[in-house]
């Protein structure tokens, strides 16, 4: 199986201060699917990564994700009016720009599983199935 990768739940993985660092290290331990990371995600999270742990520890990270098993996975322009669609359906709960193009992303990809601590994905219903699997 393979699954996309959130922002918040990879800094858990990364940040043991973080609420949700235990439940997402042993999600990421014991998963065997393929891992997506949307590059726009890595944005985000190395901006977090800077911002509150500071320029060493994103650097870090940078320097260690040649050897990660996560695969990278852009957006298109042609994923753009997707995003736009679900940015103003959810427009009451303020869906961000990055949530968006993860949901754009799994459509597309036909991938059900999104590892995130954000509810807002319990929320948002996709075309390609009822529901997204959420972990953890």
């Amino acid at each position: 199986m393979t699954a996309l990768v959130d922002t918040g739940f990879l800094y858990a993985t990364l940040d043991k201060g973080d609420k949700n660092h235990q439940r997402a290290t042993s999600v990421l331990a014991a998963l065997t699917d393929d891992l997506l990371l949307p590059t726009i995600v890595l944005v985000e999270l190395t901006y977090l990564l800077q911002a509150r742990l500071g320029h060493a520890a994103m650097r870090l990270f940078i320097q260690r994700l040649e050897n990660n098993p996560l695969q990278f996975q852009a957006i298109t322009k042609f994923d753009v009016p997707r995003i736009y669609e679900f940015l103003d359906q959810y427009a009451d709960m303020s869906l961000d720009f990055v949530d968006a193009a993860i949901v754009t992303l799994a459509e597309r990809l036909g991938i059900q599983r999104i590892l995130t601590v954000d509810k807002d994905f319990r929320i948002i219903r996709p075309r390609h199935c009822e529901y997204f699997e959420i972990l953890p």
